[in-house]
């Protein structure tokens, strides 16, 4: 296939409707758009329509451009991510972007699930049933992949936080939302990889987490190919920041 067949078959492959013709107000602009991103990204790399769509609603959870979180969650119910992994990826971006704006994109979601006919609530995936639970279960996650590195560095915070900050990062970003089912932990670290380039600033965390990655079974190829295919919707700049922060472990795995 050239590149206008390709995008032609992949757009009715994840919207179910022609690619962009002439209609509308710039139809040049999204000529553009979408060869590069539904033509030449998305048959570059290993990774699936699903896996990729993930990646996607990911980048569009972390940037709150929630029209094209609303098409994407459609695109991923089309090429046949469930509902609960829809809720997972992006329930668990709310340590990396914070609540109000993870409750954006769960709204918008859940409008999506509305249409669709999917009864809400969707099925519970906690794991977790104790306080005692939460830490222990977080930690036993967190401490093969990322040791004590976070406790080690932050023993100069002032007072209890020395101990309260590292606890909180055990138990909220990994004993609220890593113990949970729906994804598994290999699909986890991969996407989060994504919210921190697509965050931008968050290069040190980019690098410990493409590391994390591929501790949990991501190769450097899966790795660069959820960032490149990310690049149509969080921007170049973020892509080449993101991998720059993680050349030397992706280069010599």
């Amino acid at each position: 296939m050239n590149r206008k067949e390709r995008t032609e078959a992949k757009v009715q492959e994840l919207f179910h409707m022609p690619a962009a013709g002439e209609e509308g107000t710039d139809p040049e602009f999204m000529q553009i758009l979408q060869g590069f991103i539904f033509g030449d990204a998305c048959y570059t790399g290993s990774l699936d329509n699903r896996m990729r769509e993930l990646v996607t609603i990911t980048v569009l959870t972390v940037n709150q451009t929630l029209p094209q979180l609303t098409a994407h969650v459609k695109a991923c119910l089309n090429v046949g991510c469930t509902p609960v992994e829809i809720r997972e990826t992006i329930y668990q971006c709310a340590p990396f972007i914070g609540f109000p704006k993870t409750l954006n994109a769960i709204s918008t979601m859940n409008e999506v699930f509305k249409e669709s006919g999917i009864e809400l609530p969707l099925p519970k995936q906690g794991t977790v049933e104790t306080d005692k639970q939460r830490y222990e279960k977080g930690l036993a996650i967190q401490a093969p992949i990322y040791g004590t590195e976070i406790k080690d560095r932050y023993t100069w915070l002032p007072g209890e936080f020395a101990e309260a900050v590292p606890k909180f990062l055990t138990e909220f970003g990994f004993g609220d939302y890593m113990t949970r089912n729906g994804l598994d932990g290999k699909t986890r670290e991969l996407l989060i990889v994504i919210v921190l380039a697509a965050l931008g600033g968050a290069e040190v965390q980019v690098k410990s987490h493409v590391e994390g990655a591929m501790k949990v079974g991501n190769t450097a190829e899966e790795i660069v190919c959820a960032l490149v295919h990310a690049c149509g919707y969080m921007g170049i700049p973020r892509l080449f920041n993101a991998l720059n922060a993680a050349k030397e472990i992706l280069e010599v795995k």
